[in-house]
């Protein structure tokens, strides 16, 4: 496609490698559904293509989101132009965000506030959610639980090797594109990073043409620091589960998923 930016094709297929997470969606209508706060609004941070907010305003609730990403933010408005609950689609950056209302309820799905690397970005986020949020409102955070035997593999691993991923179809162009990358992890920071490209291929896996992306780092955060992070800027930790089906966090748990309320009730 003439033109097309690396951010561009990662957007458009977007939908093809992002899946819901295990009871995700029924995790998030439950919560809401018994939380009266929810009636005032929720506001989902980082909301990629819209995969959580859809749903959720097609379920009746009031959803503003925001992402970073204009290309994202593209995708996502398309699925709704026709809809009848249409949610509140903006553009913003999770550290500085200012929307001009408070919410009932601030979720933060996909590990998306991994995105915030240092402890001065991680604060800012936290509390610019927490003025966004109403007395007594409610923050859901998902995070990845450190698998600390794959850090210490990518630490082992002398020269990094591209993972070939699948292999995705164009759903407009019908064209064969194939996602390739690889990580690499800083210890003193925590930092992860993903270093991927998109290769346009052939139905015999030719390469066509490649599209770099542009380094994406995450913060491999652990329980401990986040316990401390939310009380820090205003939060108590009502509950803290492995998945989504509210199993307790262990050792084998590949997700930490947080339901916090806003500490102060005075703001």
């Amino acid at each position: 496609m003439p033109g097309l930016t690396a951010q561009q094709l990662y957007a458009q297929l977007y939908d093809l490698r992002v899946h819901n997470w295990p009871g995700e969606l029924d995790f998030y209508h439950d919560f809401l559904s018994v939380h009266r706060e929810s009636q005032k609004g929720v506001l989902e941070i980082a909301c990629g293509t819209g995969r959580v907010t859809i749903p959720l305003a097609q379920a009746g609730y009031q959803m503003t989101a925001f992402d970073l990403s204009p290309e994202l933010l593209d995708i996502a408005r398309a699925k709704t132009t026709k809809e009848q609950v249409n949610p509140a689609w903006v553009q913003a950056d999770m550290r500085t965000f200012e929307l001009g209302h408070k919410f009932g309820v601030v979720i933060s799905p996909g590990h998306s506030f991994q995105f915030m690397n240092t402890p001065q970005e991680q604060v800012q986020c936290l509390e610019h959610i927490y003025q966004h949020l109403l007395p007594g409102g409610w923050l859901i955070l998902h995070l990845d639980h450190q698998d600390v035997r794959w850090l210490a593999e990518l630490l082992a691993a002398k020269e990094p090797q591209y993972s070939v991923g699948d292999i995705l179809l164009h759903p407009a162009t019908n064209i064969l594109y194939r996602y390739t990358h690889y990580w690499t992890y800083q210890p003193s920071t925590q930092t992860a990073t993903v270093h991927a490209k998109w290769e346009q291929i052939d139905e015999k896996s030719n390469i066509i043409a490649t599209w770099s992306m542009a380094p994406n780092s995450l913060h491999c955060a652990f329980r401990s620091e986040i316990e401390h992070l939310l009380n820090r800027c205003g939060f108590t930790v009502k509950a803290l589960y492995g998945d989504f089906y509210r199993h307790p966090l262990e050792d084998t748990s590949e997700n930490m998923v947080r339901v916090a309320r806003k500490t102060s009730f005075q703001d």
